[in-house]
């Protein structure tokens, strides 16, 4: 049986700690491709499409002796060929490219059914795409094929792993943006994984061995999840409300209303008792379960749901101006991103002369650094998270002296103005990052390119944790997955734009990537239009916040005090 929300609430801290290690280890594990690519052709998967040469002592390979020779065509005994690279490699396109996908149908249902069925899927999907890797690795030569169903599952089971664990932080109220780049930050850096199970193999560990090992941990995680995930998705901090039973003879209903419907419901009646016969009269009042309602009774069935239905639209999200500038951040980013990803060997052979072996160093260095994913994510979330213990709950609160003066009232600094705040400051730092990215890469200078690897990776991991938390601070909880997902599909299309641009820096500009880093350099400029908005739309919220603190004014003190009610 599924716990309850306030159980899951209890064993929070036990299961955000598995997430982040569950991340680690199932989510975009085929990011570490290189690395399983070596495994592969080194246990015989399509080995049979290779053509053992007939005179080994004819090779084109001058100065080598013929077992030199016979190393570079056969892996762990098994030849390996061009056919088998593109194989290979069509069948990691088919997992790579459900990895992003399928993030919007997977949001949409998260959205509608929770996190626990999807994730349950998903272990188990990753789970069988081990054991069928395993499997195909007894006879390659007869069922290499399932490759292709065990990539796709890998991916597909990946992205319900990390899609399920970005609703987690929901429980963590204040904490909800830190938890959320953390969780990204673990997905970003599942990238390690793969090499990290080659040098197990490499110490001589059997690779039928690792999988069914790997296939077994998928299933702690199925019933990690069976023991500890609710079947309700985790509310935000915004969408958590109570619900009071409340009688009111002299307004006319008795019914149960929540506290903000009530909030609305008194303001309503004491602005309209305030007005006076201003107001248009209702000649027919509505009746429920046969009773008369009041006209302020009717304001809350109608109005309140009213306007609670229209504030949560996912058409007005998707056609918001900050989700499109979001997704212009992101597409840009991911571009840039992804670029340096594909054509990261190649600019390395570019500035050693084609020195392989230390091409070969570096790119080893690269792996190693996307662990900077998960340590330095957490700073983004932080800075999403600033100051928002000290913010009120919304509404505010007005200085009794200031309005005993007649002074224009001070409003207390609210959560959303703050939140807004944090992210226009998390996404300044990101793109500056990104600037200084693409800076480094416009000078030829290898040791420099450390730097640039370590920048690549923090952006890699801020971009997502940043964008992440604005959706969690701006949409209801209810609209996350679709929304990421949504941005998720859109960047990894954009993003297919790498590949004209690989094959420009390989044709025409002869392998130098100058101009297409000047190029992409300039495209990430765009990358300031969101924060730009994010400032103007913090000030136009400061002013509805004022004007909102001027009305109160006229109907909602009594008594002298500070306290806000309603003149009924």
């Amino acid at each position: 049986m599924a716990p309850t929300l306030a159980t899951a609430h209890h064993r929070r801290w036990w299961m955000a700690c598995t997430a982040v290690l569950e991340n680690l280890l199932f989510s975009a594990v085929l990011l570490g491709w290189g690395s399983l690519l070596l495994m592969l052709k080194s246990e015989g998967f399509y080995s049979y499409l290779c053509e053992e040469p007939e005179n080994i002592t004819n090779s084109s390979l001058a100065g080598n002796n013929g077992t030199d020779a016979e190393l570079i065509l056969r892996m762990n005994g098994w030849l390996i060929c061009k056919d088998q690279d593109e194989m290979l490699n069509l069948a990691f396109t088919v997992g790579s490219f459900l990895l992003s996908a399928i993030s919007l149908p997977l949001g949409i249902a998260m959205d509608k059914y929770g996190p626990r069925k999807l994730r349950l899927i998903g272990s188990t999907c990753f789970a069988i795409s081990c054991l069928l890797i395993a499997y195909g690795a007894s006879n390659p030569n007869e069922i290499s094929v399932l490759i292709f169903i065990a990539l796709a599952l890998n991916g597909f089971g990946g992205m319900c792993m990390t899609f399920t664990s970005l609703t987690l932080p929901n429980m963590f109220g204040d904490l909800r943006s830190t938890f959320i780049a953390l969780m990204i930050g673990s997905y970003a850096s599942s990238a390690v994984t793969f090499p990290g199970i080659k040098v197990i193999y490499d110490l001589g560990a059997p690779f039928v061995t690792i999988l069914l090992v790997w296939a077994a941990c998928g299933g702690l995680v199925f019933l990690n999840c069976f023991l500890n995930w609710p079947l309700e998705p985790f509310p935000g901090p915004e969408d958590m409300d109570y619900t009071v039973k409340v009688k009111f003879s002299w307004l006319g209903f008795d019914h149960k209303i929540t506290g903000k419907q009530f909030y609305k419901q008194v303001t309503t009646v004491g602005r309209r008792l305030s007005l006076g016969n201003s107001m248009k009269p209702q000649d027919k009042l509505s009746t429920q379960d046969g009773n008369k309602l009041c006209l302020s009774t009717v304001d809350l069935e109608v109005k309140c749901q009213a306007s609670d239905r229209g504030s949560g639209s996912f058409m007005q999200s998707i056609f918001s101006p900050v989700y499109i500038l979001s997704l212009v951040t992101m597409c840009v980013t991911q571009l840039r991103l992804i670029f340096y990803m594909g054509a990261m060997n190649n600019i390395l052979e570019y500035l050693v002369d084609g020195d392989l072996l230390t091409v070969s160093l570096y790119s080893s260095i690269f792996g190693v650094l996307q662990l900077l994913c998960l340590m330095t994510a957490p700073v983004i979330g932080y800075i999403m998270d600033w100051k928002l213990k000290d913010c009120d709950d919304g509404r505010g609160e007005i200085d009794e002296k200031e309005l005993a003066a007649g002074k224009k009232p001070i409003v207390k600094r609210d959560r959303k103005i703050q939140k807004i705040t944090n992210a226009t400051r998390a996404f300044v730092f990101t793109n500056l990052l990104l600037v200084g990215f693409g800076i480094t890469c416009l000078i030829p200078n290898l040791p420099l390119q450390i730097l640039s690897f370590i920048l690549h990776t923090i952006v890699r991991g801020f971009i997502h944790s940043a964008v992440g938390g604005l959706y969690a601070a701006v949409y209801p909880s209810t609209q996350f997955g679709s929304l990421t997902g949504m941005q998720s599909l859109i960047s990894a299309l954009f993003a297919l734009l790498q590949q004209p641009l690989f094959l420009a820096m390989m044709g025409p500009l002869e392998g130098d990537p100058l101009w297409v880093n000047v190029g992409l350099l300039g495209v990430s400029m765009m990358g300031f239009c969101l924060p730009a908005y994010l400032l103007y739309y913090r000030r136009q919220l400061r002013k509805q916040r004022l004007q909102k603190a001027e009305d109160a004014k006229l109907f909602m003190k009594i008594n002298g005090s500070s306290k806000h009610e309603a003149f009924v």
